[in-house]
């Protein structure tokens, strides 16, 4: 209370706490690069062995090139445990969790969660899991926003708003985006426009870019070439891009949770030793594309600069569709984020070269359709156009890529909704029974043996509170 009256009220608290969450979720995410680079070199011998082919690894010479074959099958034994011991919530993309605490129970998360999701994906990742960095960190800030709220006992409406803070900060510092942060914590986490809602999550959002940009300088994370437009003639062009996107990324979300069912189906071993058996599989899908280990930017900036042909091109759009469905589907930890973008790159990159090919005159360079097919593919999947809009828009910083952006984010969005009425995160509740849009009682845990694990197909387990 003496706080509180220091600065000026409840309000003032808030505006201190998003500023304090905003810091730790930029601090969040400078660590967790920093661990997925640890461990990647760990088990690769290479920052980040995507853009290597075939690799070596100097720690491993002996193993050539199927030291691939290993390394997932080490890292699901380390991982494996680690999540099924002390978080199960911890498994998977992190955002349908956070999803589900802000909107079933008032805000609230486990402490243990930043650590233990944290180490658990820098360690897929770093194994070779090809899943992204941009999931974990979103969950790591929202629970140190829950943290922070459950600390000086704020009421459930602000705790929610301080989650939200942590994943725009999250979202900001990785990727040097705070627009796109921010939106992304009002459009798919609070799901809340009100002006207040906005200012403090734009503070959160501010602090943590600040912080990554200390640590990591002030460029973008990816070097992209400038945007074009030729003719107003591309413009159908682009519309047929964001079709062609909505058709991929439904299709992405089905194989997704299509290969979580069927693996739920075959194994019958215990919970923790499931990644590293699955990393044998995982292991064959590297040493035929390696491009597919770990995040795979280099891999994404290379299509986008025109380093690729449309057959490879292909081929790493279903190859990352397959690697990052495997990840999951054997109890992996990461995000679906990054890879939404590697392959809307892939498929944006290939229309581009037919397009070209067909209309040279009339049509820009390949990556132009690249830049734009990464937002669409991600909008298609998450169901979210303002944040796949800004986080291209933040990347190019180039206006004059706006109008074929929208109309073909608009586009894959709306034809995804039609196809289905669950996005890539609110599907993986859905299947547990949770449905988030649908207003109920929360009721937050009072004492650890009121969690209760609620598992079902393709889902994994998750700890929500059980109400009386």
């Amino acid at each position: 209370m003496r706080i509180r009256r220091r600065l000026g009220g409840e309000d003032g608290l808030l505006i201190a706490l998003a500023l304090v969450v905003g810091a730790g979720s930029g601090l969040g995410a400078v660590a967790f690069r920093y661990l997925i680079q640890g461990w990647t070199l760990l088990f690769a011998g290479h920052v980040d062995p995507s853009a290597l082919g075939h690799f070596t690894n100097p720690h491993l010479p002996f193993l050539g090139p199927f030291v691939v074959l290993v390394v997932p099958v080490l890292g699901g034994l380390l991982y494996g445990p680690l999540v099924y011991r002390f978080a199960p919530e911890a498994r998977g993309h992190g955002v349908p969790e956070v999803m589900l605490a802000v909107h079933r129970d008032e805000g609230r998360m486990r402490g243990r969660v930043p650590l233990v999701k944290s180490m658990a994906s820098a360690i897929c990742i770093g194994c070779g899991g090809s899943v992204g960095r941009e999931g974990p960190i979103v969950q790591v800030g929202s629970a140190i926003g829950s943290a922070f709220g459950q600390a000086t006992r704020q009421a459930g409406a602000n705790t929610k708003l301080l989650v939200a803070c942590g994943a725009a900060g999250g979202i900001g510092a990785t990727f040097n985006a705070p627009i796109a942060g921010v939106f992304f914590g009002l459009e798919l986490i609070l799901r809340d426009w009100e002006a207040r809602s906005f200012g403090l999550v734009v503070l959160a959002g501010v602090v943590a870019t600040a912080v990554g940009r200390i640590a990591f300088g002030a460029e973008a994370f990816l070097t992209l070439p400038p945007f074009t437009l030729v003719s107003g003639w591309e413009y159908p062009l682009y519309a047929l891009l964001g079709i062609a996107a909505a058709a991929v990324g439904v299709a992405f979300i089905r194989v997704l949770y299509g290969m979580e069912d069927a693996a739920d189906r075959v194994w019958r071993g215990p919970a923790w030793l499931r990644p590293a058996c699955g990393g044998i599989l995982l292991g064959l899908v590297l040493l035929a594309l390696p491009q597919m280990y770990g995040v795979g930017y280099p891999v994404l900036e290379g299509a986008i600069h025109g380093r690729y042909v449309v057959g490879a091109l292909l081929a790493f759009l279903v190859g990352k569709i397959v690697a990052t469905s495997l990840t999951m589907a054997i109890g992996g930890s990461g995000g679906v984020f990054a890879p939404s973008l590697f392959i809307g790159a892939m498929l944006g990159t290939a229309f581009g070269i037919g397009a070209h090919d067909l209309l040279p005159g009339a049509t820009a360079g390949a990556g132009a359709y690249g830049l734009v097919g990464m937002a669409a593919v991600f909008a298609a999947a998450a169901r979210a156009p303002i944040t796949a809009v800004l986080i291209v828009f933040e990347l190019t910083g180039d206006y004059s890529i706006i109008l074929p952006l929208m109309l073909a984010v608009v586009v894959a969005t709306g034809l995804s909704k039609v196809v289905s009425d669950d996005t890539i995160y609110t599907l993986k509740l859905r299947r547990r029974g949770i449905d988030i849009d649908r207003p109920s009682r929360p009721g937050p845990p009072t004492s650890p043996g009121e969690w209760s694990t609620v598992s079902g197909a393709a889902s994994g387990e998750l700890r929500i509170a059980s109400t009386p």
